[in-house]
């Protein structure tokens, strides 16, 4: 506890630097601005925004970031309250009681609660990793090659939660992300695989021209086609004193807050959860505990704080594995951990022991983000609609500017632009045909990781796979990945045999 203690209070040296903080304060904001954009979300942003943190210090990148995401669960509920139009995923729940809210002329206590929601599930979820990821870490030390394979096909079984309507497409999608890790020169005899002769991919695809691509371009594509009436934004009274909730709606909402912030930070942390299930759940908790029901879907605030506590919390949640175990459970954390390992900092078990000023200053940074976040919030409300309002084309020439800049700048060759406008036009295609993106890109920052963990376990083994059920770690983590890829399958049979036997 006292040792935990310690590391955090040097985490705060690193993390209020000005430097640091300047970084903080820019994920935060253009986090926010990026969340409340429809169409785009926290994997959009993350992918549009990570060339600003080349050549940055390592730290100071990863806060950037990290502002970035838990940015973009807040910002989601400004479009869903004001114009019924969630920034991504996350944020579909608030609509539901947000939009009839600002209907009734209580778009500012709906856009306060959201926001007291959030710093209360951020803040929350941050305590909690601060005394649970440390623990779990150095449980984790004895980790060799054969448990880190385990962890990544553990890792792998987590596109289940990702596949979407079809998870035939999901799994082609995940299929076509790790034929793309494979692509450059063989690890172990150095030859080259599917380079075709061409010099820029001996050193294999790199996952940023995949993520701008597929999560920036193509989103940006897709949401320029659709319409967005903003006219909710013209009538909305956003004054300062206009956005903090009423003692009554202090009431209805309290313990609401606190389930969903456990709730939220618990999924979090389960692989192919995220933040959108969470928000989900705490949402269907609260109206089925709550004492009037039927006020729900028309307006209840209580309907506003428990999907932004939780889905604040499970962001939060998601840290945990990524930073300790180096398992990312959705398309942002892959993005998160593909930054990570751009920096030179793999994440596992070893990121505590041998880069303590990064974890440390990174977890320090998430209190000072959240503080950030809500004084920001009340304070610039008004400023972040405005920014809504700018015509569409504008907004989206400047980003995929934006985008081909930074895809040049990651190592100076148009070779990485007309790769990200590949997987830019491919990301449309799958969207159109509804094949989802994250897969993809998840199994391409696993699948890396896969192949030379297992290349590693095989030569210790002499080529023998009993090594991955040999070790009882291993052998553990392969039983649990085994059992969520058939236990479903096995189900789905049974009740098959069971509708046969009843038809017969």
């Amino acid at each position: 506890m006292l040792e935990t203690f310690s590391s955090l209070l040097y985490g705060f040296t690193v993390a209020i630097t000005p430097i640091n903080i300047l970084y903080c304060l820019i994920g935060v904001v253009t986090g926010t601005i990026i969340g409340a954009l429809p169409g785009l979300g926290p994997s959009a942003g993350l992918a549009v925004l990570l060339p600003i943190t080349f050549g940055a210090d390592p730290v100071s990148g990863i806060i950037m970031l990290a502002g970035i995401y838990y940015g973009a669960m807040y910002g989601g509920s400004i479009t869903s309250i004001l114009i019924n139009t969630p920034g991504d995923s996350a944020a579909v729940m608030t609509t539901l009681d947000g939009y009839p809210l600002a209907q009734r002329g209580k778009a500012g206590p709906a856009m306060g609660m959201a926001a007291f929601s959030s710093f209360i599930g951020g803040t929350f979820g941050v305590i909690v990793f601060t005394f649970l990821a440390p623990a779990l870490a150095k449980a984790a030390l004895s980790f060799g090659p054969p448990e880190y394979f385990a962890l990544m096909v553990l890792g792998l079984t987590t596109l289940s939660g990702m596949t979407g309507e079809s998870p035939v497409k999901g799994f082609i999608s995940a299929l076509v992300g790790l034929f793309l890790g494979i692509v450059g020169l063989d690890l172990v005899t150095g030859k080259p695989r599917f380079t075709f002769g061409m010099m820029e991919l001996f050193s294999g695809i790199d996952f940023i021209p995949v993520a701008m691509g597929v999560f920036g371009i193509a989103e940006i594509i897709v949401a320029a086609e659709e319409k967005v009436n903003i006219e909710g934004l013209k009538n909305a009274d956003l004054r300062w004193h206009k956005l903090f909730p009423s003692a009554m709606d202090w009431a209805r909402s309290k313990w609401v807050i606190a389930r969903g912030s456990v709730i939220g930070f618990i999924i979090g942390m389960l692989p192919g959860a995220g933040a959108t299930i969470a928000s989900f759940i705490s949402y269907g908790m609260a109206k089925k505990v709550s004492k009037h029901p039927e006020q729900f879907g028309t307006g209840a605030i209580e309907g506003v704080a428990a999907p932004e506590s939780a889905n604040n919390a499970a962001s939060t949640g998601a840290f945990v594995p990524l930073l300790t175990l180096g398992v990312p459970g959705s398309a942002s954390t892959a993005i998160l951990m593909g930054a990570l390992m751009m920096f030179g900092l793999r994440p596992g078990p070893m990121l505590f022991e041998r880069n303590p000023e990064f974890v440390w200053g990174l977890i320090a940074s998430m209190y000072v983000g959240n503080i950030m976040l809500i004084l920001m919030v009340l304070l610039f409300v008004p400023v972040f609609v405005r920014v809504l309002q700018v015509p569409k084309p504008s907004l989206n020439a400047v980003v995929i500017a934006f985008i081909l800049v930074g895809a040049y700048s990651l190592n100076n060759s148009m070779f990485d632009v007309w790769l990200t406008i590949g997987f830019g036009l491919l990301g449309y295609f799958m969207k159109k045909m509804r094949y989802p993106g994250a897969p993809m890109v998840l199994a391409l920052v696993l699948g890396q990781l896969l192949e030379t963990s297992m290349r590693q376990s095989l030569i210790l083994s002499e080529g023998s796979f009993s090594i991955f059920f040999a070790r009882p770690i291993s052998a553990v983590l392969m039983v649990i990945a085994l059992s969520a890829i058939f236990l479903p399958l096995i189900k789905s049979m049974l009740k098959r045999v069971k509708v046969k036997n009843v038809s017969a």
